[in-house]
């Protein structure tokens, strides 16, 4: 099983007040947006974490695919 955010696409959209804002598009799933970011980079910034963390959970779900928990 795959993590909801793995094949995710981000765009940096205008928003209010000279900020930023970031739309995630998951497929077959309605676009979300996350904002406000004071800067272009800012934004550019979360959308790495984001996906540092989403790569990060896929890592420890796949180190549990192969454990079966025994009991005595």
């Amino acid at each position: 099983m795959t993590h909801p955010h793995a094949e995710a696409t981000y765009r940096i959209v205008p928003f209010k007040d000279d900020m930023f804002a970031v739309e995630v598009l998951v497929p077959d799933t309605q676009p979300a947006t996350v904002s406000a970011f004071s800067s272009e980079s800012a934004a550019e910034a979360w959308i790495a974490d984001h996906q540092r963390r989403v790569q990060s959970q896929m890592q420890v779900r796949r180190g549990f695919r192969g454990s079966t928990y025994r009991t005595r």
